[in-house]
């Protein structure tokens, strides 16, 4: 049985527009209710052409990793809700800074992920610059980072890279926005329609 805890009913929940990291998580609310249930998170890898099987490990990561985080003083809930307006909680340590505490997209920090790793193309990196660029950004003993930075770029690189095995500039400033995902959904949704 679904919660209906702190719910209200076809409320559609609008991201703040100040929070970026909130506009990457939306499009996961698959009934823009503001809550991400692993359902949810599961159908949105599905819609951007993750297999069945990234689909299913990435749901269970990500909503059982990030529930606690974002329903401060509430009770553990079986079913993993992720609360949208509060995902700036669940930001982990060992990442590039792009978002700030606050959520906020830091243009500098973005910048600098080009101008520190992107050595064989000006905008874009390589496989190989990537894992460059997370060996870099670890921080003492957190291993939890490590391992939710890792996955999140690992999974990037792997359903978004182009034809010669780069994660370009565009893609990368879009996945940060939010706009990539809504992308990928229509772009496979109309290859769909051409076969």
């Amino acid at each position: 049985m679904a919660s209906t805890e702190n719910q209200q009913p076809n409320v559609k929940f609008v991201p703040d527009e100040h929070n970026t990291l909130q506009k990457h998580v939306f499009f996961f609310d698959r009934n823009q209710d503001g809550i991400v249930y692993p359902w949810e998170t599961f159908k949105g890898f599905r819609a951007i052409g993750a297999g069945l099987p990234l689909s299913t490990v990435a749901a269970l990561f990500i909503n059982i990793g990030l529930s606690r985080k974002t329903r401060p003083g509430k009770s553990f809930s079986p079913l993993f809700p992720i609360e949208v307006r509060n995902i700036q909680r669940s930001k982990h340590g060992s990442d590039t800074g792009v978002y700030d505490q606050e959520g906020r997209f830091v243009p500098q920090k973005f910048e600098e992920i080009f101008k520190k790793y992107a050595h064989s193309h000006q905008n874009a990196l390589t496989s190989q610059e990537l894992s460059a660029m997370l060996k870099a950004n670890r921080e003492p003993k957190d291993y939890g980072g490590w391992i939710g930075a890792w996955a999140e770029w690992k999974i990037l690189y792997y359903l978004c890279k182009n034809k010669e095995g780069l994660l370009t500039r565009d893609t990368i400033r879009a996945v940060y926005d939010g706009t990539l995902f809504e992308q990928m959904e229509s772009d496979r949704a109309s290859a769909k329609k051409k076969a």
